[in-house]
Order: C-alpha cells, then sequence, then structure tokens
C-alpha cells in the first residue's frame, strides 16, 4: 500500500507553471538562452498531455472501466512520442556535452532531461505496446477478487480473514484462493519483462533492471552492496523474531511450529508485522474517521492538507483499485490520494504515509523549472510517507492525536515500539526478496521464475514452501507487472526515514528521546521538512539534498541505531 509512480518509465514529473521561474531571472549565455528556448517548445506540447494522462489513470482506478484504461494509454503513447523523439535528444544530448551551460538550475535541469529522453530512445512502437499491455495488466489485477465459497472477497476482506481467523483450514483456503491472480496474469507479466529487457538493450543497457536504476540516478553495484550491508545488519535480528512469531502462531493455531504454513502469518506475503503483541491497536481506530485524524495531525505541524483530502477518494468502490496511492495530477497543487479505508490501524499507517507523500509533493517550490518540481528521488518521497506512517502505532501520538489517556499511552508505548521493530525487520526481509527477484528476473526471464521465487522467500523470510507448490506465485504480487524495479525505494525510504527522524529529534526539537517522540503539534518539523527536504524539489542530486538536511550522505547507521542494535 504505497506510493503510485505511473511507471511506464515516465519516473520524472512535469508540472504547469505556477510563479515566476528561477529560469526568468539572471543573465544567460547564447548556450543558455537557446536551452531555454528549447525546454519551453517542449513544455507547451508535453505538460497538457501529462496532466490528461494523469486525470486518465485516476478515473480508470476509481473505475476500472476498459475505455478509461485505454484512454490512458492512449495518452501515455502520446506522451513518450514526445521525449522518443530523436532530433529533441540530440539537441539535449549536445546541451549536456558542451559544457556550456554553467547556470547551476539550467546545468541541473539538462541532466535530468537527458535521462528522461534517454530512456524514450527506442522505437515508439514498443513503447506503445508495452504501455498498452501494461495498462491490461492492471486492468486484471483491478478487476480480480478471490472467491471463498462463493463468495467475491476484496483485499481488505483477505486480509482480514488472514488477520482474523484461527482455522488453519479456512486460512489455506484464502490463501490459495487470492494466489489464483497469479495464474492470471503471469503469461502476461513475462511478456512485458522481455518486452523491456528488449527496449533497454535497444538503448544499450543490458536489461531493464539496469536501465531503470541508472536512469534515476541510482548505481546498480552500489544498490546491491547496500541490500548485502541490510541483510547482514538485519538476519539475525530476523531469525530471532521469527523464532518468537512461530512460538506464538503455534500456540495460537494449536499445531507444531513444523506444522506452519505462509497462509498462518496474517498477511497474503508476509510483508506486514503479524500481530503478536498484547496491545490490539485496530481498537483505537474502530469507529473513527481516518481522514479527520489524518487531516488534524498535518494541521498541527503545520503542513495542511484539508485542500487534497477533498480531491481525493478514500474509501471502497466496485471496480476501484484495491490499493493506495498519492498523485501529483499538474504539479501547480492538484495533489489527490487514493485509498480503501476501514477504520484499523493498517489504514491509519497507510492515510499518513500516502499525505506524507501528498505534503511533500505539494511544497515543492513553484518558482522552480517544470522538470525540477519533483521528488529529489523516489526513495526520499518514501522516506517523508514512512516517518509519517510509523505513529501509527505509537503511544505518545495516539495520545495527542485520538485522545487516549496518560496511561494507557505509557501502558502501550513499549508494545507500539516493539510493533515498529518487528514492522521494520519483516518488512527489510520482504524487500530482499522483491529486489532480488526482480533483479535475476530481468537478468534471466527464462529461469523457473516459480523457484527462484520460493527459494528466496524461504532464504530471507525463513517461510516454508507449501509441499508440491509450483504455482506463479511471484505474479500475485502487483509491484513486479505495474511498479517495475522500484521496491528497493521503499527499504532505501525507511533507512532515510530514520536518519530524517534522528536529526530532527536532536537538532530541531533538541530532544533525546528517540524512542518516544512525535511530531504532533510542532510546526518546526513542517517548516524543517519544507525547507530542506521539499523545497528543493529535484534541484540537487538525492545524496546531496539529504547531506544538506541532515549533515550527511544516506547511512544505514541510525536505521540499525533505531531498531537493529
Amino acid at each position: 500500500m504505497r506510493y503510485l509512480i505511473i511507471i511506464l518509465m515516465t519516473t520524472i514529473l512535469l508540472s504547469s507553471c505556477g510563479k515566476k521561474e528561477q529560469t526568468h531571472s539572471g543573465n544567460y549565455s547564447k548556450a543558455e538562452n537557446e536551452f531555454v528556448e528549447f525546454v519551453k517548445a517542449l513544455e507547451t506540447k508535453a505538460i497538457p498531455i501529462y496532466k490528461e494522462s494523469n486525470l486518465a489513470y485516476w478515473n480508470a482506478s476509481l473505475t476500472g472501466k476498459k475505455e478509461d484504461f485505454e484512454k490512458n494509454a492512449e495518452l501515455m503513447n502520446k506522451y513518450d512520442a514526445i521525449f522518443a523523439d530523436k532530433a529533441s535528444f540530440e539537441k539535449i544530448k549536445k546541451f549536456k556535452e558542451s559544457g556550456e551551460i554553467k547556470d547551476e538550475i539550467l546545468k541541473r535541469e539538462v541532466v535530468v532531461l537527458y535521462n528522461l529522453f534517454q530512456q524514450k530512445q527506442a522505437d515508439t512502437s514498443k513503447l506503445n505496446a508495452i504501455n498498452g499491455m501494461q495498462n491490461m495488466i492492471e486492468q486484471k489485477y483491478g478487476n480480480f477478487r478471490t472467491e471463498v465459497g462463493g463468495q467475491k472477497l476484496t483485499d481488505n476482506q483477505v486480509e482480514e480473514k488472514l488477520t482474523k481467523s484461527t482455522d488453519s483450514k479456512e486460512l489455506k483456503e484464502v490463501w490459495l484462493s487470492q494466489k489464483k491472480i497469479g495464474n492470471v496474469v503471469a503469461d502476461d507479466v513475462k511478456k512485458i519483462v522481455k518486452m523491456r529487457n528488449d527496449l533497454a538493450k535497444s538503448m544499450g543497457f543490458n536489461n531493464f533492471h539496469e536501465m531503470m536504476l541508472k536512469v534515476n540516478e541510482e548505481d546498480p553495484e552500489e544498490i546491491s552492496k547496500l541490500f548485502d550491508e541490510l541483510d547482514a545488519l538485519t538476519k539475525d535480528a530476523f531469525a530471532k523474531e521469527k523464532e518468537n512469531i512461530d512460538n506464538y502462531f503455534a500456540e495460537r493455531y494449536k499445531i507444531k511450529k513444523e506444522e506452519l504454513m505462509p497462509w498462518h502469518y496474517q498477511n497474503r506475503f508476509f510483508q506486514e508485522a503479524p500481530k503478536i503483541y498484547k496491545v490490539d491497536f485496530d481498537k483505537f481506530y474502530e469507529g473513527k474517521k481516518l481522514e479527520d485524524i489524518t487531516t488534524k495531525f498535518y494541521k498541527s505541524i503545520g503542513l495542511p492538507i484539508e485542500d487534497m483530502v477533498k480531491n481525493s477518494d478514500l474509501y471502497e468502490k466496485p471496480g476501484k483499485n484495491q490499493h493506495a496511492y498519492c498523485t501529483d495530477i499538474d504539479r501547480s497543487g492538484d495533489v489527490r490520494v487514493l485509498c480503501n479505508i476501514v477504520p484499523n490501524e493498517k489504514w491509519m499507517n497507510t492515510m499518513l504515509h500516502e499525505y506524507g507523500h501528498a505534503v511533500y509533493s505539494k511544497n515543492i517550490d513553484k518558482t522552480l523549472p517544470f522538470y525540477l518540481r519533483s521528488e529529489a528521488q523516489t526513495f526520499c518521497t518514501e522516506a517523508i510517507a514512512m516517518i509519517m506512517g510509523r505513529f501509527s502505532t505509537s503511544g505518545p501520538w495516539l495520545k495527542d492525536n485520538l485522545g487516549i489517556s496518560d496511561e494507557e499511552s505509557k501502558k502501550v508505548a513499549e508494545d507500539g515500539f516493539k510493533s515498529l521493530r518487528l514492522q521494520q525487520l519483516v518488512f527489510s526481509r520482504w524487500s530482499q526478496v522483491m529486489y532480488r527477484f526482480e533483479k535475476s528476473m530481468y537478468a534471466n526471464p527464462d529461469q523457473d521464475l516459480n523457484k527462484l521465487w520460493w527459494d528466496l522467500v524461504e532464504k530471507y523470510q525463513l517461510l516454508k514452501k507449501p509441499e508440491g507448490r509450483n504455482e506463479p506465485d511471484w505474479a500475485t504480487k502487483i509491484h513486479i507487472a505495474s511498479f517495475p524495479c522500484y521496491y528497493h525505494n521503499y527499504l532505501m525510504g525507511e533507512l532515510l526515514a530514520s536518519q530524517l527522524y534522528f536529526y530532527i529529534t536532536k537538532n530541531v526539537m533538541k530532544s533525546e528521546d528517540y524512542k518516544n517522540f512525535n511530531f504532533t503539534g510542532k510546526p518546526e518539523v513542517g517548516k524543517y521538512f519544507t525547507e530542506k527536504v521539499f523545497n528543493p524539489g529535484l534541484k540537487y542530486f538525492w545524496n546531496d539534498m539529504i547531506e544538506k538536511a541532515t549533515g550527511e550522505k544516506l547511512t544505514a547507521k541510525y536505521y540499525a541505531q533505531q531498531f537493529v542494535k
């Protein structure tokens, strides 16, 4: 339930004009003036289509109708065609290589535009085919409903049964029934993986996975090293927690530990922490309007969201996308969130998370050039979303936002932190599966993907594969088809979330209480985020922005200090 990037390679977001731009001030050289004119002409063509495409995708997400998905695909094709233009790419390449663009803002814009054009330098028919295939796959995911005993279940209902039932037979039936989506889409997903690879190879990359990292200013070798480091950091701590989880569930289901199977872990993918602690956080949210709680919290830290909540679509509907995402429609203030709220802790976390994305998008400096009016990197917006989402199980936060007593707040604080720590460890290991699966899949899409998936699940999540199972369970995860090569950003976002949290606690709030501190009623926190993280947009390379905001490059040490040691 994370941030949506409408990703068939549209990774750099465009915006429409607001205030006078930074590029319109200053004295430029001849080459710089030529570049400014080039960008103006590009914006005139691209921005209206981009906005219309975002609206079409939004409508398709709400209705699930074929015609809405087809309209989105048509608009994506038009948009891609602009950036696939060879003559325009040669111009931007010339600007980049000339060394004549000296202005810092323009120089950064050249790099960003070069990356955007580069990933479109392929046969337009290939781009169009990929867009069409992706829309078809997304429609299949959106319209699928798990069927158990003749009853069709939403994803929320599936999760509720997996969480609450203690009947192993029922759990198995629900889990297996939900996995049927894998066979519905698997062949199409394999096909689109090969189409993406073909596209990437035509542009000089080894495969699509490598391409997506590089055009997003990420070094594939450095990302792999980071995941190896995180594997080593979390492996033993997770194994200890997994032992506790297994002991708890063996008792809960009245079975031996050796009999525990994937359907016993209260989640379709074991990507979220099981509810093994005494505190039932769901009870705090029963009967509550989560949008009101979210609005009140963000207002208290100086980041109002009322206008964005008004434009959002937050509750379940027939045919509606069952996930959650935030989208910036026009880069001039129309920011929306799609959710499927039920009043529980999971959806409180999701609301805080998605509106974390929203306040980032809304508060990017509107005087920046269009192509710099985006997040510094996708994992940077994930970091903001994650730092906010973590509060849903915080005792102090619950006291300030839901009015629980001081006594109850203190009572749940310890279990709240334990739940958060467990969630971080569980999600970290799940992210290892996703990152390594996609990396290997794009390197060799003809391998036995069913086996690859379960080999990774068993190694990193310590789950047992059901005996004799040979189904495309990997294809049940929508991100693999619709948001490719993105999942590593979630874990990098968690690292940055901890880094920002420690910096804010110490330097903004002048506190040393890293365990219980919360942001409620602290507008100085919103001011810090706005000035140091949001406002710069894509003005700086992502690690430079992080260093300017925290005094250090991205590091895993604060994540380890908070959740591992």
